[in-house]
């Protein structure tokens, strides 16, 4: 990214706010010459948080509100109109942020978002995307928790916003899509499944058909497209048995003296293994189909998570990702190609 770059950063929401916030941002700016950050939130707080710290591509917007992770999408529109959250989409809005990243309530998150920057032309809804290890690198999966009942023509939409987003922002040329289902047979799969696989199999994405919760880290696939219930399942699911993992290896090495001597000679191979799984890693999804681009971080995300979830937003600011997406919807639209 040669251009400079803004982005809004929500600095009060999320389970640290601040503390992870700032610390991510002044690691970002060290890292990213081109990139302008914006903090917002309450200025005496951030100006604690900050310490002295001075930087001339760093700048606060006072909010005065803060969105609790436990409110609704309906009373956060309603009444808190100055909080951090809705300050900083605001500024996407106005042109002065090219992209919003944010720790906060999910549901007010995208309910403010859609409120505030619309829908994409012909997008009825928008979705979440991020990404998940696979043996081969990645794999991108969506929707993982906005949509809870889809129609076929919502899946279809899915997918190919999932794959605009993944070849523009990934660099993954014709990134292999697939329908998350019960088993890769046609005759699997309710009839709203069965209906977005004729309608993707028409379409000219590289769709390669159904594929089952296993193929998501097997690999084999670089975009996986659900409904946003089986899709938050697949996603809370994966997080559990990693930290399930996790917890069995590091008791079993507790156990006794002979694990304690195996920790010792395993622990390059488990440093790397970790750094493999790492959510932290993963951390940042997109809200598609929005006009503007917004980035959810994980709500508990730290310093390393949340600057993950920034370098999200740039890539996205450099591919111009809700445009790619704009234009494949439009050009189907107007006869020029199919989906």
């Amino acid at each position: 990214m040669s251009k400079t770059v803004s982005i809004a950063l929500d600095a009060m929401s999320g389970d640290l706010g601040p503390a992870s916030v700032i610390p991510a941002a002044r690691e970002m700016l060290v890292a990213h010459p081109q990139l302008r950050l914006i903090l917002v939130g309450d200025e005496d707080v951030l100006k604690q948080h900050l310490d002295g710290y001075r930087n001339s591509r760093l700048s606060l917007q006072h909010a005065s509100e803060v969105v609790a992770m436990d409110e609704s999408p309906a009373k956060v529109l309603r009444l808190k109109k100055d909080s951090s959250m809705r300050v900083a989409i605001n500024l996407v809005k106005s042109g002065e942020a090219a992209a919003c990243v944010s720790a906060g309530n999910t549901g007010a998150l995208m309910a403010t978002a859609r409120f505030v920057l619309k829908m994409l032309p012909n997008i009825d809804r928008p979705a979440i995307i991020t990404a998940l290890p696979s043996i081969e690198g990645r794999t991108f999966v969506l929707d993982l928790g906005a949509n809870v009942d889809c129609s076929a023509e919502h899946l279809l939409q899915f997918g190919v916003m999932g794959s605009e987003r993944v070849e523009a922002a990934e660099g993954i040329a014709a990134p292999r899509v697939g329908l998350l289902n019960i088993g890769e047979e046609d005759t699997k799969g309710n009839e709203q499944v069965k209906q977005a696989h004729q309608l993707l199999s028409a379409s000219h994405l590289n769709y390669i058909g159904f594929v089952e919760g296993n193929d998501v880290y097997k690999g084999g696939v670089d975009v996986v497209v659900s409904d946003g219930f089986v899709g938050n399942v697949a996603l809370k699911t994966a997080e559990g048995v990693a930290k399930m993992i996790s917890h069995n290896l590091k008791a079993a090495f507790k156990a006794n003296l002979y694990g304690r001597l195996a920790a010792l000679v395993a622990l390059p191979v488990l440093k790397n293994f970790r750094r493999k799984i790492d959510p932290r890693r993963y951390n940042g999804a997109s809200l598609l189909g929005l006009k503007g681009i917004v980035v959810k971080s994980h709500g508990g995300a730290d310093a390393l998570a949340f600057a993950n979830a920034i370098g999200v937003a740039m890539r996205e600011v450099e591919h111009n990702v809700p445009n790619r997406i704009a234009q494949r919807v439009a050009g189907h639209l107007s006869g020029e190609s199919k989906l």
